[in-house]
């Protein structure tokens, strides 16, 4: 399987040759915090290879405290991207990067004492096609 991606402004694009082992919702502070919102949504693969196919000189990838919480992001629009953690072992991409489809649905929620506190019956909210008024 080939899965294209890309970054929000358009400037880094890569492909994905392979297929992915584990798909993730991660709760932790840290995934919380570099992604603005309540989880991060991670795919996983020990196999897939990662292509840069544009811009691969406008990424940076950020370890915090070398701790192995690592995000590569697109220095033009901070868009998430692709990184290869675990001495090349492991490919982890952030799922709303993918321009293609995937075929793999979450397996689960990790992390999940430690989700936000507003974090609760999300899917009860209400549900809107656009911007609401007012």
């Amino acid at each position: 399987m080939i899965y294209k991606g890309s970054c929000l402004c358009g400037e880094v694009t890569f492909e994905i040759e392979g297929d992915f082992d584990n798909f993730y919702l991660c709760h932790c502070e840290r995934c919380r915090k570099d992604t603005g919102s309540a989880h991060a949504a991670n795919l996983f693969s020990s196999t897939a290879k990662l292509k840069w196919l544009s811009g691969q000189d406008k990424t940076k990838t950020f370890n915090f405290r070398l701790e192995g919480h690592i995000k590569s992001f697109c220095t033009n629009c901070g868009a998430a991207l692709p990184n290869i953690q675990m001495d090349g072992r492991l490919l982890v991409v952030p799922a709303g990067c993918m321009d293609s489809d995937i075929n793999i649905k979450p397996q689960g929620h990790i992390f999940y004492a430690s989700k936000a506190n507003w974090d609760t019956d999300l899917e009860k909210a209400p549900k809107f096609q656009k911007l609401p008024n007012g």
